[in-house]
């Protein structure tokens, strides 16, 4: 045991021992956590390729050489980026899955690789038939960019890296680079962009005709420069990967394709949603995203496939590209009509900050220029759910240019700019007073059941309502569903075949991971479909299960506990069989805390033989209150029956 010094004099080894010894045990192959690691580092190579920049990636581990395979996560060019320049290669042009033949191989994941941790800390043994495939540019690299094509630019020669003065490099010379790169053609040009370095300077001024393929492979001067004024070292960014949407009706509709290295292909990913769709929607200035669907396509080409956690607003969709053997492409279906009103800043596509289009620039608006009919127009433009909350300052201040005139609308409108508006003009608005707006993401219901609390679950998005499939296959998933009808507990949950053509598939894992329904939606063409049923006037609070908790009951749209004293077992009885459960274990009040809500007024009188709560008699005497700690608290046995799909 290692103790600190006391006034009693405890033996104590101080810092510098205690890393001696720490350091002791790690080079013998010890951890402190007692697992045995090896201290050998790996080393990484690309072979087979035009030169050691280019190549199948392999490592060195425990003294073998294996290729390097992804796990379930697929590399980009990020993760590529680490080794391209571990191997003091440029930036990272292309990264592949190839299959071959099945042999051992080492797994990283890419986790592992962006957090720059020790390679030998998270390389394991596998057996697998995907190899990984890199090119690195030999001799140039941009660098502290936003993306792999921006920074500073570095030219290699002899070994070293060195930066380029901005009066030696042109409009030329960088389209060169940025086709070196694999990137779009440049789009800025400037000194100091990337922040200064105290590198040595590339000695020559560049004279290319802009059609080499290689900087280097350019004439250069023969004058030679050795420093560089500070601001001067050229910094460039080169456009991202360009993408459309292709075969559909419009040009906002279709196969969606990325072009990288001049080349388009399909897009593959099996975890796109609308939330990553609505992202090429904005790039292609369409409006909303109406749809994103997975179709299998059996030609066996190249694919780019793109992860949905790499796709964010702004973020460039290069970075996120690897090429793969794949049979699933995407088709994704925006709005025709370019967005008028966008929200900023928010946790969902149906919140945030309100903004306006008018002449190809965006206004913030006014909160004394807004109200609530003009809310419900815009979250039905935008494909949401009715507003829930509007109020200023919710999703941070902007100095934007603020929208002059007062909205008017009747709340019936399909788009807000075609709502009236006041002939007055504003020019300003106070701090914390431009709009913020929640929308609900969907809005659902039940349909087809004895009930509106039970049968077919359908979702409303752009105004056509679709059947769900996915998104829950417990009692305990469910529940949120019937949460949000204002309906009661929820008692069971079927899957059902019907003859739909497309449904609303909703990611369970997205929604449970907090991201909002909307976000987590895609189309799918499947003939399943869920059913549900929910309690239509009782529900249990706070509970341990979806078989305990606090009683409520609902009446007249409002819903109130009910006092201990008049609730007894054979009432119990009703509840837990209406509820799908078993038998009462446990009536008792406070078990599921206290609440100041309305209580029922009236006495129940079950006979314990009825099927709902309501219709069993109740006593002629009124009850407006309930002392604390008297409000009934009901633990039923569990379900009767099963209790989850599948």
């Amino acid at each position: 045991m290692i103790r600190t010094k006391s006034r009693q004099g405890d033996f104590y080894l101080d810092m510098d021992h205690l890393l001696m010894l720490l350091l002791l045990l790690w080079s013998t192959g010890v951890q402190v956590d007692g697992k045995h690691s090896s201290t050998e580092p790996v080393d990484v190579r690309l072979v087979g390729g035009a030169g050691h920049c280019a190549g199948t990636l392999e490592a060195k581990h425990l003294g073998e050489w294996r290729p390097l395979c992804a796990s379930h996560d697929s590399w980009t060019l990020k993760e590529a980026a680490v080794f391209c320049e571990y191997l003091d290669c440029g930036s990272a042009v292309y990264v592949e899955e190839r299959h071959s033949s099945y042999t051992s191989a080492w797994l990283i994941s890419s986790d592992c690789v962006l957090s720059r941790s020790p390679l030998r800390e998270c390389t394991t043994s596998d057996y697998t038939d995907q190899i990984l495939k890199l090119t690195c540019a030999d001799s140039v690299r941009l660098l502290n960019g936003s993306s792999l094509c921006s920074g500073r630019l570095e030219v290699k020669s002899n070994q070293r890296w060195s930066s380029v003065c901005e009066a030696d490099f042109d409009q030329q010379d960088a389209e060169v680079v940025c086709r070196e790169l694999g990137c779009g053609p440049p789009s800025v040009l400037q000194g100091a962009l990337y922040g200064e370095v105290e590198a040595p300077v590339w000695s020559k001024e560049f004279q290319c005709g802009g059609h080499e393929s290689a900087l280097l492979d350019c004439r250069s001067s023969g004058s030679a420069r050795n420093s560089c004024s500070p601001g001067k070292a050229v910094g460039l960014t080169c456009s991202e990967s360009d993408f459309r949407l292709v075969g559909g009706a419009s040009r906002c509709a279709g196969i969606l394709e990325v072009q990288n290295r001049k080349e388009w292909r399909p897009v593959d990913s099996s975890d796109w949603s609308l939330k990553e769709a609505a992202v090429v929607c904005i790039h292609l200035d369409c409006g909303p995203a109406v749809s994103v669907k997975k179709r299998h396509n059996f030609s066996w080409r190249s694919r780019w496939k793109i992860n949905s956690d790499c796709v964010q607003p702004g973020a460039p969709l290069r970075d996120c590209t690897t090429s793969a053997d794949t049979d699933q492409i995407l088709n994704i279906t925006c709005s025709d009509s370019p967005d008028s009103v966008r929200l900023l800043n928010g946790s969902s596509l149906c919140s945030g900050r309100l903004e306006v289009k008018s002449n190809q620039s965006w206004s913030s608006v006014c909160e004394a220029d807004f109200d609530q009919q003009d809310a419900e127009v815009v979250c039905r433009e935008l494909g949401c759910g009715p507003p829930l909350v509007l109020q200023g300052a919710l999703y941070g201040e902007v100095e934007a240019p603020v929208w002059s005139k007062e909205f008017q609308c009747g709340g019936h409108e399909s788009a807000l700019l075609d709502c009236r508006s006041s002939g007055s003009a504003r020019n300003s608005c106070s701090p914390g007073k431009a709009v913020g707006l929640t929308c609900s993401d969907f809005d659902f219901r039940l349909v087809g059941g004895a009930s509106r609390c039970a049968g077919t679950l359908e979702a409303k998005y752009l105004g056509k309502w679709r059947p769900v499939y996915g998104f829950f296959s417990t009692l305990k998933e469910a529940a949120e569903v019937c949460q949000y009808l204002d309906c009661g507990s929820a008692v069971s949950i079927q899957k059902a075949y019907s003859s739909y053509k497309f449904v609303w598939s909703i990611s369970s894992d997205c929604v449970q991971s907090g991201f909002p329904l909307r976000d987590c939606t895609t189309l799918a063409n499947t003939d399943q479909i869920l059913t549900l049923t929910c309690s239509d006037s009782v529900r249990l609070l706070n509970g341990s299960s979806l078989c305990s908790g606090r009683l409520e009951v609902k009446s007249n749209q409002s819903w109130s506990s009910v006092c201990e004293a008049d609730f007894d077992q054979q009432d119990a009885e009703v509840v837990c069989r209406e509820l799908g459960c078993g038998p009462p274990s446990v009536l008792q009040g406070a078990l599921y805390g206290e609440v100041e809500a309305p209580v029922w007024s009236k006495e129940f009188q079950c006979g314990g033989h009825e099927s709902s709560l309501l219709d069993c008699r109740s006593s002629g005497s009124a009850r407006n209150s309930c002392s604390p700690g008297k409000a009934v608290g009901l633990t039923c046995s569990g379900r009767r029956g099963a209790a989850a799909l599948m």
